[in-house]
C-alpha cells in the first residue's frame, strides 16, 4: 500500500483532458460577458466532448484573471459532488492554498452556466466568493434538461447579498438554455 504523502497543491484528476486546449488560462477576462461566456463555453464543450453534464463554471480574481475552472463530472467520477461550481471552487482553493478565497482582501467572482443548486449554494457561501454571475435559471435547468436542483431558500439571492455576495442573473441566458437543449438532444443522462 502506498502511504506517501501527496502534494496538497497538486490537483486530483477531476478535469477532462480537453481543458488545457480549450481554456486560455493566461487571458484576462474583462467584464461580466467575457466571464459568463467562458462558463457557457465550458458547459458546451463538456457536452460536445461527452465528458459530463451541461454545466461549466469559472473563478476569477478581481483583475479578471482566471483562477480555476470546472465542468460537471457527476457521471464520469461517479460522485454527486462533482458539480462544475464545486470543481471550480476546489481548484481555486487548492491553487491559492486556502479555503476562504477572499481572505486575502481581494475580490473573487464565480461565473456559472446554470443557477447554483442547493449543494453549490452552500459551497459558495463558505468559499469566499464576492460575486456570482449566472446564465440559465433553475427553471430552465429543470424544465429543459430535467435535473432536480433541490431546495433553496425562498429569497436565495437576498441571502447571498446579505452575506456580501453580489448576484447577477440571466447573463447570456439563451445561450445557456441552448446548451441544456443540446444535452437533451444527445441523450445526456439526468441525475
Amino acid at each position: 500500500m502506498d502511504r506517501r504523502i501527496r502534494n496538497p497543491r497538486r490537483s486530483p484528476p477531476t478535469l477532462p483532458a480537453w481543458i488545457p486546449d480549450a481554456v486560455d488560462f493566461h487571458r484576462t477576462y474583462i467584464g461580466e460577458a467575457a466571464r459568463i461566456s467562458l462558463a457557457i463555453d465550458l458547459a458546451r464543450d463538456n457536452v460536445d466532448y461527452a465528458t459530463g453534464g451541461p454545466f461549466g463554471a469559472a473563478v476569477f480574481d478581481g483583475d479578471g484573471a482566471l483562477v480555476a475552472c470546472g465542468v460537471n463530472r457527476v457521471e464520469s467520477l461517479r460522485s454527486s459532488l462533482a458539480h462544475a461550481e464545486l470543481i471550480a471552487l476546489v481548484g481555486a482553493q487548492r491553487k491559492l492554498a486556502r479555503a476562504r478565497l477572499n481572505e486575502d482582501g481581494r475580490h473573487y467572482t464565480l461565473a456559472t452556466a446554470g443557477q447554483p443548486c442547493c449543494q453549490c449554494y452552500g459551497a459558495i457561501v463558505w468559499a469566499g466568493i464576492d460575486e456570482v454571475l449566472i446564465a440559465a435559471r433553475a427553471d430552465d435547468i429543470e424544465s429543459i434538461a430535467g435535473f432536480d436542483e433541490g431546495p433553496l431558500p425562498e429569497d436565495w439571492t437576498g441571502e447571498f447579498e446579505r452575506r456580501g455576495i453580489r448576484v447577477v442573473r440571466d447573463l447570456h441566458r439563451e445561450a445557456a438554455r441552448e446548451v441544456l437543449a443540446g444535452y437533451v438532444l444527445r441523450g445526456g443522462a439526468r441525475y
